[in-house]
Order: C-alpha cells, then structure tokens, then sequence
C-alpha cells in the first residue's frame, strides 16, 4: 500500500529508516522557512546603503565646494588688494573697507619701544632686596620726564628674599606693559625692562625699599639719573600719507584709509613711494567661471541621483528640497543690507539657471557689474554674515545638520538609522533561522532513531519467515 505521509516517501527515497541525511534536511527546511525574509532584508539593505553613498557624495561636493569658495574668499585675490612700490618702507593688506585708487607714502620714523638695563648684578641668584617698585610712564625727553597723568602708575610688591628673577617675574605678572627679562652681560647679569612702542610709552622706575633689606634702589631710573642705561628710547612713527603728517604708537597702523592698513617696516625720507590698489575684475571672473563649474558637477549629481525612474534618491525629501534650493541660487539674494544699485544676488554676477537645472555664467552681465559696482562686487565676496559665501557656507552646514528631517543631513541621518536597523534585523532572521534548524534536528533525530528500530525489527520478521519456510525444516 503506498505511503502518504512525507517521512515515509522521503523514507523511501533515500532507502529509508537511518539512511536519511537528517542534518541536510534540516537545513534545506530551515533555510526554505527564512529565505524570502532573508532575501527582503538583503534587498533593504542594498538600496539602503545606495541612499547613503548618493547622500553622502552630494554631502561631501557641497562640503568641499564651501571650502574651495571660503579659501578663495580668504586669499584676498577677488577683493581689491593695495600693492605698494617699495615693499621695503611698509607691507599692506586690505582694512575692512573696500579700497580703491593710489596713495603716497614716506616714513620719516618708525615706532620704538623704551628698552632700560639695571646695573650689573654680581650675584643674580642672591636675594636684591624688598620692597616695592613703580612704574610711571610717559615722555622722556633728554635728562626730562613728562608724567601721563592719564596712565595709570603701575606699583609691584617685591618680596623678602626675591632674587633677580624673582623681580622679573613679578613685574611681568603686574600686566602693566612692561616686559622684564634677564641678559648675562660680559660685566655680570642685568635686569631689562622694554615697555610699549610709542612715544608716550616711556617709563621711569621708583623703588621703595624695606627697611633692613635695602637694594631695590639699585633698579630704580630717571633720565637724570643715569641716562647710559637707557638703551633704547621710546618712540611713535613718522611718516605722511599724501603728504599728510601723522604719527602712530605702532608700526601697524589699521584702516588708515577706506580699505588700506600699513604695517611700517623702514623709511624713505624724501623719496614717498606710492601704494595702489588693484583690479580684481580678472580674478573675479576666474572665480565665477570656476563656481558655475563646480555648480554644474554638483546639478550633474544631483540629476542622476534624483531621476524619477533610476534613482537611489528619487523620493527622499532632502534631496528634493536641495534641488529646489539649488533652482534658486542664482536669483536668490545674498546681500540684503546692499546699497541701492550695487549688487544683491548671484544672477547679478552672472549665474545663470538653464531650463535642465543646469547653470551657466552670463559673462555680460557680470562685466556689467564690476564696471558699475566695484565696491558692491568686492562686499559680496568677502569672509562676512552675507555674500557668496556665507550662502554656499549655509548649504555646506545644513548637509551637515541632523536635527531637520527636511534636509539632506536629516535624510542620511534616516538612513543610518535604518541601515542600523536592517542589521539588527539579519542578525535575528539568522538567530530564528539556526533556532529552527536546531529544532528539527532534534525532531528528526528522535525519528531517525524509531526509523532505525522498526528496521531492525523487519529484518528480524524477515529472518525469522525465511527460517520458518526454509524446506529444510521440514
């Protein structure tokens, strides 16, 4: 009578009772239970990881395009930048404001600092004395001192037992711009005091002693006193700007003019040299040309990954929303506290939308800009709150950002999540998949078992028939 049941076909099958491979059943049972769950989070998590690597390379363009337009910005070349004839009198940088034109310049002086040395001291490590020393500063002029009243006198503690350093460490920590240091003369080691550039910034220096412990007067100093030991006087710079007579505390004189700040580094009485301040039209239309590149490879990407049809990103809401931000770059405006007629949007430089969502650079407008804007140009490529910058600096930030989920930044940060999520979900299936595999075995097992004992007993019948009808019994 044939068998029905699937033990008993498999049974006869393979030739059945133990002969059946009961470890290789169970895992073709165990596997066929789990592999179209298996096979769902496999293709979960391919499109998955898709998301993220399209995500992540749009991520990283903006990012490196916020950079590449930063680090152009803060080279200065697409401002206009003073150049100076004679690099050896003053070096120039640009002020806060946007320059223009040319200057002369002659440096009759540069600024000092006052520089005093105290007497020799024979024995530097022993203690000086105690007390207390001050500071008075002002003018010095030949054997005369002239007090400024309005800055205020400077008084250092010195204590019991100070020794040399001691004394310098003490009029270092006082703040009051003088700095103290210690030199080894070939007559034996000196205290040197050097104050701030400026002519106003001479000192004099008063010494009270304890009684008992004298020897703080021996640092004490006019320029009636001892006027050898000044080493250096104090001094403010000279010098005329279009002929103008001006002096300066410091070397580095800041936004002197609209756009100019001069750091004076020698003179040329009687020989002014002349500072002029670049056109940066050239490098400004490089640098259009450049970012609408760079646009272009960004819409590119963009494009691929959002296609309706064959994109990873077609219908994650941050890529959407960076398409639509990037529809409207170019008339977006970017300088919202701009003068009337000066430029306010990229469109006004030049960048163009094309109907694909590409870009391209209207080199007509953007000369027609820089001829009748300079100033306007020059504020919207600047390291500022507003411009160019700040607006691709923005997109590059916001990628970043995980806290909205309307963003790109939201959107990899949905995905990682899920990807995290699909993982922890294969490591079940896998844990279910081998808990269920271990179950048959041991079902399968108990039936191997009773199998193989049924045979044996058939065997045993099929000895004892063929005993019993064997003729020779008769």
């Amino acid at each position: 009578m044939p068998t029905t049941s699937v033990t008993s076909s498999i049974v006869q099958t393979l030739g059945g009772g133990s002969g059946i491979d009961m470890a290789a059943l169970a895992e073709s049972l165990a596997t066929a239970q789990f592999a179209a769950k298996i096979d769902r989070n496999t293709f979960k998590a391919e499109s998955v990881d898709r998301q993220i690597t399209a995500a992540s390379t749009i991520k990283n363009m903006i990012q490196q395009l916020a950079l590449g337009v930063g680090e152009r910005v803060r080279t200065g070349d697409l401002s206009s930048q003073p150049q100076i004839a004679n690099g050896a009198v003053a070096a120039v940088s640009r002020g806060a404001a946007t320059g223009s034109g040319s200057y002369t310049l002659e440096v009759t002086g540069l600024a000092a600092s006052q520089v005093l040395s105290s007497p020799a001291i024979a024995a530097p490590t022993g203690p000086v004395g105690s007390g207390s020393l001050t500071l008075r500063f002002g003018t010095v002029s030949g054997a005369a001192f002239s007090e400024d009243t309005a800055h205020a006198a400077v008084a250092i503690t010195i204590a019991s037992g100070a020794t040399l350093a001691d004394v310098a460490g003490a009029i270092n920590a006082a703040g009051a711009g003088v700095t103290a240091y210690i030199l080894n003369g070939s007559d034996g080691a000196h205290l040197m005091l050097k104050g701030s550039s400026g002519a106003a910034n001479g000192f004099v220096i008063e010494a009270a002693e304890t009684p008992g412990e004298e020897g703080l007067a021996a640092l004490a100093w006019t320029p009636a006193g001892d006027p050898a030991r000044c080493l250096a006087n104090a001094a403010s710079a000279q010098f005329k700007l279009d002929g103008l007579a001006m002096t300066s505390a410091s070397n580095t004189i800041s936004n002197i003019a609209p756009g100019l700040t001069l750091t004076l580094t020698g003179t040329n009485v009687n020989a002014p040299t002349t500072i002029r301040f670049g056109d940066p039209a050239a490098a400004v239309t490089t640098f259009m040309n450049d970012l609408t590149a760079a646009l272009n490879e960004l819409a590119g990407e963009l494009g691929k990954d959002a296609d309706p049809l064959s994109g990873d990103l077609a219908r994650d809401p941050g890529t959407r929303a960076l398409r639509r931000a990037q529809a409207q770059l170019a008339g977006s405006t970017v300088m919202p506290n701009a003068a009337a007629g000066a430029p306010r949007t990229l469109a006004d430089l030049g960048l163009a939308t094309n109907r694909d969502g590409t870009f391209r650079l209207d080199s007509t407008r953007l000369a027609a800009t820089l001829g009748s804007s300079p100033p306007g140009v020059t504020a919207m490529l600047t390291n500022g709150i507003h411009g160019v910058f700040a607006t691709i600096d923005k997109l590059g930030r916001t990628v970043s950002s995980i806290s909205d989920p309307g963003t790109l930044g939201g959107s990899l940060a949905r995905l990682n999540a899920q990807k995290l999520k699909l993982a922890t979900e294969k490591t079940d299936l896998a844990e279910a998949q081998e808990k269920l595999r271990a179950q048959f075995i041991t079902r399968f097992a108990a039936t191997d078992s009773r199998v193989g004992a049924a045979r044996a007993t058939l065997s045993f019948l099929k000895n004892q028939i063929a005993a019993w009808n064997n003729p020779s019994n008769g």
